[in-house]
């Protein structure tokens, strides 16, 4: 079973490295209506696109994306 995007961004929360990502993931996280178990790229698009306030660009969430899936295809 492929664990959701919310799931591998909680990976970047907290870090040492304060950078886009890491304060994305500490943002999700705070965020109580994140889609936590999706892995559904349209869901979380179109959630982020009307209630993601704290994604600065919808670029950062396609990085992140990006990761994600390659993650999800070692």
């Amino acid at each position: 079973m492929n664990k959701s995007f919310y799931h591998f961004l909680m990976k970047y929360r907290h870090t040492i490295k304060k950078d886009e990502l890491s304060e994305f993931a500490n943002a999700a996280y705070h965020d109580h209506g994140f889609p936590k178990g999706s892995d559904d790229y349209h869901l979380l698009t179109n959630y982020l696109e009307l209630s993601g306030h704290y994604l600065p660009n919808m670029s950062l969430f396609d990085f992140a994306w990006e990761l994600y899936m390659e993650s999800e295809n070692k």
